[in-house]
């Protein structure tokens, strides 16, 4: 299959470039606790030898930079911090990885009174200082509020494009452009259209495809697949990465997948060049990461999976989160949400709170709420 590449331009991220007809790059996260560094560096290491091309850590506060500096130490592999909130963490991650990823929307949370601009350049001068580059990095849920507001509500592109290209324009205003940018949904077809926008606006600036939220395999799989064909096929990509639940030891598995649909692209193998059944159960869940806070969460993202069947025929959104950063923001959508804590799941419907619940109360109240959500649709159907 003849695919015409963007013509972006190259972005080095230590031992690889992307972009500018490089390989399309596949990347991964860890699921572990950064600070347990052993676990850490078994894992980027099972993930590098399984072929990622980056890695990504998450730092949350100054003992995960530490630990950072030690995983550094007993690694090849090239290296993405994932920033929190703090954006500040930068300057002591950043001697020890090839690339930092910032997302907009958090930006806005820490030093509320400091414009989003003096952050940036901050993190931009940090990167040059020590030969990193940057990944803008744009998610559905959690989209800075001011940007937000002056959109419709409905509107699931504009916002994320938005932030996207504002943040372009004022990294190259510093004569920074060594940076990527995604562009993340839950929802395949959005995960299309905005990257598809993007890339009509500026398809010189290299783009890191992804689902977020895919879920457990093989439907994260198959979410991720309808996004990528449509997108690599197309030429647009130039980084990506399968965001699947699954335990620990199962990880490499993203990379595996990754792999694939790049293969099967290029071959012209192509299998899903359709939506999503919106008449159907949809059950979203992030991937797993060092953010987690129970890894049992991993387990009742599964056991939702089971205990749902009975309702696939149901037009109704789950939404199962892994931890607080992104969980209550990213559940708002959906029918039913979870977020899941270190001894407590909180439920939502819609962005309504409906409790915290044990790990073992979770199941029972979420089938209570979701058979409330069928009751009142098909009563709708019926009026």
């Amino acid at each position: 299959m003849a695919i015409q590449r963007n013509p972006t331009r190259a972005v080095k991220i230590g031992s690889i470039s992307v972009g500018s007809g490089h390989p399309i790059a596949v990347q991964s996260m860890t699921a572990t606790h950064t600070q347990d560094v052993d676990a850490t560096v078994a894992q980027v290491n099972d993930l590098h030898a399984a072929g990622a091309d980056v890695v990504r850590v998450a730092v949350d506060s100054t003992k995960d930079a530490a630990a950072l500096a030690e995983i550094r130490q007993q690694t090849t592999a090239n290296l993405s911090v994932d920033l929190q909130e703090n954006y500040r963490l930068a300057e002591k991650v950043a001697p020890h990885v090839d690339k930092i990823r910032y997302n907009p929307g958090h930006l806005y949370h820490h030093e509320r009174q400091r414009p989003w601009q003096d952050k940036v350049r901050y993190i931009a001068e940090v990167a040059r200082d020590h030969d990193c580059a940057l990944r803008v990095g744009v998610n559905c849920g959690s989209i800075d509020p001011d940007k937000k507001s002056k959109f419709d509500p409905d509107d699931d592109v504009g916002p994320i494009l938005a932030s996207g290209l504002e943040h372009c324009e004022h990294l190259e205003s510093l004569q920074f452009t060594r940076f990527v940018v995604s562009l993340k949904d839950s929802d395949p077809a959005t995960v299309v259209k905005i990257n598809q926008q993007f890339a009509e606006q500026r398809p010189d600036i290299p783009l890191h495809l992804g689902v977020t939220e895919a879920g457990l395999p093989p439907d994260g799989i198959i979410k991720t697949r309808i996004a990528f064909e449509q997108l690599l096929g197309r030429g647009i990509g130039d980084t990506v990465r399968v965001s699947l639940t699954v335990p620990n030891a199962r990880k490499p598995e993203e990379i595996a997948a990754g792999r694939s649909i790049i293969d099967d692209v290029y071959a012209g193998r192509l299998r899903s060049v359709v939506a999503l059944d919106p008449n159907a159960l949809n059950i979203i869940s992030c991937p797993s990461c060092s953010r987690v806070e129970n890894e049992a969460f991993v387990e009742l993202a599964q056991d939702v999976k089971q205990m749902t069947k009975y309702a696939q025929q149901h037009a109704v959104t789950i939404a199962v989160m892994g931890c607080r950063v992104n969980g209550p923001g990213e559940t708002d959508d959906a029918d039913l949400g979870l977020w899941c804590g270190p001894t407590r799941v909180n439920l939502k419907k819609g962005e309504q709170s409906l409790g915290a619940f044990t790990y073992d109360e979770i199941l029972d109240r979420l089938r209570i709420e979701l058979d409330k959500i069928i009751a009142e649709k098909v009563e709708l159907t019926h009026e």
